[in-house]
């Protein structure tokens, strides 16, 4: 085949966004004789859409060379620009400022007045945001924007208002933010951006609505980019990130063998050379906490490892995997120090929920710590507004009113976490708070409802192949013993809180409206679940389990 048919077929190839097709068209037709700028910008575009980043950049070099000797400045800028955008996300700082320097340096000789100067604000927006300065960042986006609407672009425009929506949210301005995001995925969807545009915007704005934690919205966009990726096959860059974010939203839905199949995918797609470890340590964290949900430890800690290679921290998923294995102190200095060295908000956001239920574990449980992170995950979800907060937090405190023995708190807590979780469509997560709300009940002498929600729990996850809860809902139903309270009924409780207050068996009698024989009878009961002989030891054994705080306190 001719050079001529060779670029004819390329350019063809990518106006049809088949761009491995593109790639060995233009490659072949600049092997026989080199490309002009117009057409290496395609070859570089098609690299980037295939994960070839060396290969992506080397074409824009050769592109920003042939523009400054062609005097045409602007066009070399804008391909300084993505130089140094690539450099930037691959973690070469240094030469990602050279570019940009250049491209100002360039565009100041130069004089003249571009839409080039509105691409030149990217880093500096980027650099604002990253470092919290969401004020400045959202008044430099609003340049942007205003330059890329003088100008006609639509790339540089919506790509910088898709920036002030996001300094928005984080400025507290929840809900104009999330109209901005919204109107910018209408027109992604409409086809208006180019394809590396269309996906920065759409792997952004995913990330941006998981630091959110808005579920709804991330599965909005997560569909919307899939269905984007499913019909572009020899596409690489955004595949692979696609898939990480779908298996995240296919988990919260229940489909967990989908979502695995998904992480997997994952796994490959970076294998075939995109340059993104973190996303690709995401993918084998993915993997590892279905294996752990589904009782395959080993399975589990292979993918959580090989996620800490790939430099993503796999917590909590590794210290719950270490919990669920017996090795309750190994799995709490584990999270007391990510919970520690973690200070932004939506990190904490991911590992308080696991704190509280490591702390809460074991023969001696760390009720107070426990209850004071419950409470910092409340303040989060309050501050964020965000409905997966807002359940994960109501879940955290019946944990804690649980283990209080505040039967009628874990109760009100307990629903309240459910029917969030419902309305979210995670079922895990709502089966979960149905067994705290059957604990509840079951204190409370409600046997038949507490039967009712432990069955309806069970077949939840059982559908889903969750081995241990399954096997957890078993014991309960068999009339195990419910861990948090030792065994304890409901009056139980209020007898030994007595006990432990100093109180005899005539005042335990007259405070509970209750006969000292059955005062008599309840302590015997007590005894015998703790495995003490006396009324002192049952009392030291109350205060330090956490047994003796009233009910309704905090």
């Amino acid at each position: 085949m001719d050079t001529d048919s060779d670029l004819v077929r390329g350019r063809a190839c990518y106006a049809t966004e088949a761009w491995l097709d593109a790639f060995e068209g233009l490659s072949a037709a600049d092997a026989a004789a080199p490309l002009g700028a117009c057409d290496l910008e395609l070859l570089a575009r098609s690299a980037y859409m295939l994960g070839l980043d060396d290969a992506y950049v080397t074409g824009l070099e050769r592109a920003h060379a042939l523009w400054l000797d062609a005097g045409e400045v602007p066009r070399a800028v804008r391909c300084a620009v993505w130089i140094g955008h690539s450099m930037l996300f691959r973690g070469h700082g240094a030469r990602a400022s050279g570019w940009f320097s250049l491209g100002e340096r360039l565009l100041k000789a130069d004089g003249r007045d571009c839409v080039e100067r509105g691409y030149l604000l990217i880093p500096v927006w980027l650099g604002q945001m990253g470092g919290g300065d969401w004020r400045s960042g959202l008044a430099t986006a609003a340049e942007g924007t205003e330059i890329g609407e003088r100008f006609h672009d639509a790339d540089l425009m919506w790509l910088a208002r898709h920036e002030q929506g996001r300094a928005l949210v984080n400025l507290g301005r929840v809900h104009e933010g999330l109209r901005l995001v919204d109107e910018t995925l209408v027109v992604v969807e409409s086809g208006a951006l180019s394809p590396i545009i269309r996906g920065i915007v759409y792997c952004n704005t995913i990330a941006f609505c998981r630091d959110l934690f808005d579920l709804s919205h991330e599965r909005e966009w997560t569909e919307a980019l899939t269905q984007w990726c499913e019909g572009r096959p020899q596409m690489v860059a955004h595949n692979g990130l696609c898939l990480v974010h779908r298996a995240e939203v296919l988990q919260y839905g229940g489909a967990w063998p989908e979502a695995l199949d998904a992480a997997r995918r994952a796994c490959e797609r970076f294998a075939q050379g995109v340059l993104n470890q973190i996303a690709r340590g995401q993918a084998f964290y993915r993997q590892g906490e279905i294996h752990r949900l589904q009782g395959r430890p080993a399975e589990a800690e292979i993918a959580y490892r090989e996620a800490g290679r790939s430099g993503f921290e796999p917590q909590p998923g590794f210290a719950l995997l270490r919990l669920a294995e017996g090795h309750e102190e190994a799995a709490a200095a584990t999270i007391r120090r990510a919970v520690s060295e973690h200070t932004r908000e939506p990190e904490r956001a991911v590992l308080l929920p696991a704190y509280v239920e490591i702390m809460l574990a074991g023969a001696h449980p760390d009720v107070d710590g426990a209850a004071g992170a419950a409470h910092q995950l409340r303040a989060i979800a309050e501050h964020r507004g965000s409905d997966v907060l807002l359940a994960t937090a109501a879940y955290s405190r019946a944990c804690v009113a649980w283990a209080k023995g505040d039967a009628g708190a874990a109760l009100t807590a307990g629903r309240q976490a459910w029917h969030a979780w419902l309305e979210l469509g995670a079922p895990y997560e709502a089966a979960r708070a149905r067994v705290l709300v059957a604990l509840a009940c079951r204190s409370l002498g409600d046997e038949d409802t507490s039967a009712l929600e432990l069955q309806a729990a069970r077949e939840v996850f059982a559908g889903l192949g969750a081995g241990p809860d399954v096997a957890h809902v078993d014991s309960l139903a068999r009339g195990g013993p419910a861990p948090d309270t030792h065994g304890l009924s409901a009056r139980e409780l209020e007898v030994l809180r007595e006990v432990a207050g100093g109180a005899s068996n005539r005042q335990i009698a007259a405070v509970l409206v209750i006969s000292e024989h059955t005062v008599a009878r309840h302590l015997q009961n007590i005894f015998g679940k703790l495995g003490v002989s006396s009324r002192t030891a049952a009392s030291t054994f109350a205060w330090e389990h956490g047994l003796v705080r009233g009910a309704g306190q905090e």
